[in-house]
């Protein structure tokens, strides 16, 4: 079993190019049936973040691969980044 304060200390690497996203800031759950549905990383960096709100990088749950002792795998194609949607 694993804790989800264990899992927000993996790192995100994209198993597509090798990029890593970062670590996971949160989790979205469906409260209703008890399931995560994404996980959310922090988006791009920004000038010493100053400048406009945080932005949040949404993996989607069908997008993970594996997840490891120390990363979590996901799968997400360059060309595709924007549809993994970026909230404020």
């Amino acid at each position: 079993m694993l804790k989800i304060s264990e899992l927000r200390m993996r790192e995100v690497i994209n198993v597509i190019d090798g990029r890593r996203l970062g670590l996971i800031k949160d989790i979205d759950i469906d409260t209703d049936n008890g399931k995560i549905q994404a996980l959310v990383l922090p988006g791009p960096s920004r000038i010493l973040g100053f400048f406009g709100k945080e932005e949040e990088l949404i993996i989607p749950w069908e997008n993970i691969v594996r997840i490891g002792m120390d990363v979590v795998l996901v799968e997400a194609h360059a060309e595709n980044y924007a549809r993994y949607s970026y909230r404020r």
